[in-house]
């Protein structure tokens, strides 16, 4: 027995009525999918921190994801986990002519891209997807399917020429945002907050980051540089409660004056 085929007969086993785990019986795509896209966060995790054995069981985890998934649907008669692992054989075929067909390959990496993206426009096609966003994802997380919105309008032309007229509306939807907060009305504020946040993943797409990427090293600078203002506060037996703002904010330039000796 392979691997992969003892990981399937262990899910079979959880989710057998009569003799399996109650809270792996009791499970439905909605309820698991949460676990799905929180183990692939933890991938993502460990590959920023380096962490090659981490990695390794994080990816274990989220197989176990499509395993899981894959016997609920086996289960209803839906299809099984080979279907699952054809139908990515299928695609990555088809979407790789120049690999495993007669079509030539283009010059370099972000011309095979955009090839790319004209076959699965034409998959979309197929499948009666015909609006340009149809087909991006509403449970992907926010700042990142604002970036492929952002990226599959400007694949049709909708797209600021230069990076200047992104400022511009960055610039317009803070001025919004201040007005809003003036006025004191949160509902609108918070629309705005959105409208704001949107400009900045389009900014960040327009400069090749990936915004999800970007604020995770965010994330996790901030992390490591408040957990430095901890360190220093307790060398002197205090905590940040026992600080104020302005001490803790020389600390921070400290942690960042550390960060770049």
């Amino acid at each position: 027995m392979t691997p992969t085929e003892r990981l399937r007969d262990i899910m079979v086993r959880l989710r057998d009525p009569e003799g399996g785990c109650p809270w792996d019986v009791e499970q439905t795509f909605a309820t698991i999918a949460p676990y799905t896209i929180e183990e692939a966060f933890e991938v993502a995790d460990a590959i920023d921190r380096g962490d090659m054995g981490e990695l390794k069981g994080e990816l274990g985890d989220l197989l176990f994801q499509v395993v899981f998934h894959a016997r609920m649907a086996e289960e209803q008669g839906l299809f099984a986990f080979d279907d699952v692992a054809e139908a990515m054989s299928a695609k990555l075929i088809r979407r790789h002519p120049h690999v495993f067909g007669d079509e030539a390959a283009k010059a370099d990496g972000p011309a095979q891209k955009l090839r790319w993206e004209d076959i699965k426009a034409a998959e979309r096609a197929g499948k009666a997807q015909h609006g340009v966003l149809d087909d991006v994802p509403v449970g992907l997380p926010a700042l990142h399917r604002a970036a492929k919105l952002t990226k599959r309008a400007a694949r049709v032309g909708f797209d600021w020429p230069s990076v200047d007229e992104v400022f511009d509306k960055l610039d317009e939807e803070v001025a919004e945002l201040k007005v809003e907060i003036a006025a004191g009305d949160l509902d609108k504020a918070r629309e705005e907050v959105g409208d704001l946040l949107f400009v900045v993943a389009n900014l960040a797409r327009k400069l090749g980051v990936e915004p999800e990427d970007a604020l995770r090293g965010a994330n996790a600078k901030f992390v490591r540089r408040f957990g430095f203002i901890e360190a220093e506060l307790a060398k002197g037996g205090r905590t940040p409660e026992q600080s104020d703002l302005a001490e803790m904010d020389a600390l921070w330039n400290a942690a960042k004056v550390a960060e770049r000796a």
